[in-house]
């Protein structure tokens, strides 16, 4: 039970702290800024786990925002830099805390259609997981170990392709470092607090579409995984716990914390503990370990700063390929809404900005437009008999 727990966790955060970093860097925070959010987000998700596991007795396990990271990487700094991401982040919590408050609104986001909201995702991850592509060509050196570690555990243990494969590439990294004069920065942990601000565009490009993506591809999955292990979530106060939890930790430049939904099943299936009612203690553990690992979530940011321009991205898309593939099969599978979904999917992938608002809030509405278009039927058809839309 205890390598369970510690297991989760390593995944859990090996899996996905590139992306998390890639996302946080590419929406303007310095690397201080960034090993702050990255500690934040550690941090509260930990806290988060504690309570709610040893409150309800459920390996309720929560994790940070990974499709919201990757919207950051793909959509940028908006106007007013960094400031106006973090006032996007505490905008994002306001809202998961309404979640909470008001019913109606949870209602509304369940009432996009999924194969909008999977195809916008699938359209922001694109960028990411063209990365290690690049990297190849550009670094090979350093990118092509995390690579073929990635490829060969993918066939062996899928688990810890992922975890492994970041491993591989922190060490090919840090011997490029021996090199290169050596790693140079700070290592302990550190809070860089942010006074936040908003704009338009921040609101449109990055506090909506990131709300939608943390609910539509992490909360609301995440209660599904647990439901099919038997358990019920406590939706109220798993949405208020990860609403203060965003809201604090965005002072500090974290994006957001969810239910998790990948990493549930390993706290909650089987595998973790033969009783059910044990698996929680799984879970718990899992959040004693996420604050173990926040004391070296500064060192991670000094190794992966330090390399090359390029190779941390490239390790991030190998973090997201499984999730671009799950986004597509979801956006893609029904015949009524392909055209709409691969409108989303293109108007998301172009990384356009139209009067300073991103791409994934104009694909949405793109999608949904033409959704909304193609369904509408004329009244010369209405003689001939159709089966029922939903």
């Amino acid at each position: 039970m205890v390598s369970a727990g510690v297991v989760t966790a390593l995944v859990g955060f090996a899996s996905a702290s590139v992306v998390v970093l890639a996302g946080l860097r590419a929406a303007g925070a310095s690397p201080a800024q960034a090993a702050s959010g990255l500690l934040a987000v550690t941090v509260t998700q930990a806290l988060g786990t504690l309570w709610l596991s040893r409150r309800h007795r459920m390996p309720v396990l929560l994790a940070w925002s990974t499709p919201g990271a990757a919207l950051l990487a793909s959509t940028g700094a908006v106007d007013g830099g960094w400031p106006a991401a973090v006032g996007a982040f505490l905008v994002v919590g306001g809202l998961i805390l309404l979640t909470a408050l008001w019913p109606r609104l949870g209602g509304l986001i369940a009432s996009i259609p999924a194969p909008i909201a999977q195809a916008m995702l699938a359209g922001v991850l694109l960028t990411l997981c063209l990365a290690p592509v690049h990297g190849l060509v550009d670094h090979p050196a350093l990118v092509a170990p995390a690579v073929v570690v990635w490829l060969v555990l993918l066939r062996l243990a899928p688990r810890w392709a992922v975890p492994v494969a970041f491993a591989a590439a922190v060490v090919a990294i840090g011997i490029w470092l021996g090199r290169h004069g050596g790693l140079d920065g700070p290592l302990l942990p550190r809070v860089e607090l942010t006074a936040p601000t908003l704009t338009w565009a921040s609101v449109l490009s990055l506090a909506i579409p990131l709300y939608i993506v943390t609910m539509a591809s992490q909360n609301v999955p995440g209660v599904a995984v647990l439901a099919s292990y038997g358990y019920t979530v406590p939706w109220r106060e798993s949405m208020t716990v990860t609403g203060v939890g965003t809201v604090v930790g965005a002072f500090a430049g974290g994006h957001a914390i969810n239910l998790a939904a990948i990493t549930a099943a390993l706290a909650a299936s089987p595998d973790a503990h033969p009783d059910p009612r044990r698996r929680w203690l799984v879970a718990h553990l899992a959040g004693w370990t996420f604050l173990v690992l926040a004391l070296v979530s500064t060192v991670l940011v000094t190794v992966v700063t330090a390399a090359p321009a390029g190779v941390t991205t490239a390790v991030a898309g190998l973090a997201l390929v499984g999730t671009l593939a799950s986004s597509l099969t979801s956006a893609l599978a029904d015949p009524d809404d392909r055209q709409a979904a691969v409108v989303t999917f293109v108007v998301a992938a172009s990384g356009i900005t139209l009067a300073s608002v991103g791409a994934a809030f104009w694909a949405l509405a793109a999608g949904l437009l033409v959704r909304a278009t193609l369904r509408r039927r004329p009244a010369a058809s209405a003689a001939v008999p159709t089966p029922p839309r939903d």
